[in-house]
């Protein structure tokens, strides 16, 4: 099942349990869903797009939670945490630095990287392997410290 049946399904639960902060996540990510479709005339929405467009409203959720909490305003940080967390649930399990530092290293040795000049070609194989399993700056990160 994909994932915007996933939602879909959770919209209803939700409904009938009366979870309107829940109900807020869940709308806001078929909402994507919806525009993201739309942009383009007959478009499917494919696993990895709806991937990347969960993983941009989590991190959008958080982003703007940490503006709230620098601002000392927790009444507004406080419901954007609980976004991002029900809707971080739909994303794939995120690895662990150990296992996404494991994969560079087999990339670059793969690549014949040498140095930082290679970072774009290493940065662009390993996040198409590891889509939606790792996000962006942790991935940057280590392959930094890989080809330093």
């Amino acid at each position: 099942m994909s994932i915007f049946n996933k939602i879909n399904e959770d919209i209803k639960k939700a409904m009938l349990a009366k979870e309107k902060n829940k109900l807020e996540a869940l709308r806001a990510v078929k909402a994507a869903f919806l525009i993201a479709k739309t942009e383009t005339a007959n478009v499917v929405l494919t696993e990895e797009k709806e991937i990347q467009i969960v993983q941009k409203l989590v991190k959008q959720r958080h982003d703007a939670a940490e503006i709230y909490k620098q601002q000392n305003r927790l009444d507004l940080y406080e419901p954007e945490i609980f976004q991002a967390d029900v809707i971080s649930k739909y994303l794939p399990e995120q690895m662990s630095p150990e296992e996404i530092s494991i994969v560079v290293k087999e990339t670059i040795a793969k690549l014949n990287a040498t140095s930082i000049k290679d970072m774009g070609k290493v940065m662009g194989a390993v996040n198409a392997k590891l889509a939606g399993k790792a996000d962006g700056k942790t991935i940057s990160e280590i392959v930094k410290q890989s080809l330093i």
